[in-house]
């Protein structure tokens, strides 16, 4: 066994075995080499042939197969496999622009206070955001407190940077969750009284895709109601709880838009309609506040106006 690396980096594969090797090439570009790369299936068979190349070329990246038990599970399983004091976090469909590692470890290691160390990131891939930051969709400036994770006033990058016993203390990442799992972690990494950094710069691709997971509204709305109301349980004995129920709630909302769009774009109109109001639509936008009271009284204006925002949605990516 070779010495310990300075960071391990943990790559979920499953569903991008066509991209996961542009991951892993962007790691080995980085100038930064003291380095490994645990890459898990989550069970796709088809992400050990697509990393073997990249194994035998380089010792300092290992496949490691887990069961299909969703992301969580698969961070975690990779989290056991992992030997570094630092974790850095690599969706398999994104990429570490050049820099990432050096500029991630030394802010990290610059404060032994320090608990998590983000970043910004750039848009790439199908979707009208492309070339645009994460930064400019999700802000990062400002406090960085329990309650401004929590209400997302402040952002955290999936691609972090975290120390090992950080993760381990909190109890790694909740394999109950679908989604939002990411942000429940650093909930309880913040909860937990551990400082974050930032580094402004954009140091990754964040590339999105039809139909994944972070395209998927509904599944990471109710995911993340889920998770804000364990959230508001955990700290039912501090003042954060209100914000966590409160953001719970909103996304039970959300959620109720886009099962409400769902109905009506499917000819149910009516059960649509009442689930928009149940979910209260109407405080979505000055624009929804106007349209509701329309398709009230024009119901079957509704679904032609909801089909085509859906397509609007749907090519914006």
């Amino acid at each position: 066994m070779s010495p310990l690396p300075a960071v391990s980096v943990i790559i979920p594969a499953w569903g991008v075995a066509h991209l996961v090797g542009e991951a892993l090439v962007s790691l080995q570009s980085q100038g930064f080499e003291d380095w490994e790369a645990i890459v898990v299936d989550d069970g796709d068979p088809t992400v050990e042939p697509a990393v073997a190349p990249y194994t035998e070329g380089d010792p300092r990246i290992r496949f490691v197969p887990s069961p299909r038990g969703g992301v969580s599970a698969a961070r975690n399983h990779a989290l056991k496999a992992a030997r570094a004091p630092l974790i850095a976090l690599l969706d398999g469909d994104d990429l570490y622009m050049p820099g990432y590692l050096e500029r991630m470890v030394g802010a990290i290691s610059a404060d032994p206070a320090l608990g998590l160390v983000t970043c910004d990131a750039i848009f790439t891939g199908q979707t009208t955001r492309a070339g645009r930051r994460f930064s400019d969709y999700s802000a990062q400036d400002g406090e960085r407190s329990l309650d401004a994770i929590i209400a997302r006033r402040f952002n955290i990058f999936i691609a972090s940077i975290m120390r090992r016993e950080v993760i381990e203390t909190v109890g790694g990442f909740d394999e109950e969750l679908v989604a939002a799992e990411d942000l429940d972690l650093w909930i309880r990494i913040a909860e937990s009284g551990w400082p974050i950094g930032r580094v402004s710069d954009p140091l990754v691709l964040y590339r999105r895709r039809p139909g994944s997971l972070s395209t998927s509204t509904l599944k990471l709305r109710h995911a993340a109601a889920m998770m804000y109301d364990k959230a508001a349980l955990r700290l039912a004995h501090r003042a954060e709880a209100a914000t966590a129920a409160a953001m719970a709630a909103a996304m039970r909302d959300e959620a109720g838009w886009v099962e409400g769009e769902d109905l009506v774009i499917a000819g149910k109109t009516r059960d649509g309609l009442a689930m928009l109001r149940l979910s209260h639509a109407e405080r979505r936008s000055p624009r929804w506040r106007m349209m509701m009271p329309i398709f009230s009284a024009m119901p079957p204006l509704a679904r032609p106006v909801l089909a085509w925002r859906r397509r609007q949605e749907l090519a914006e990516g």
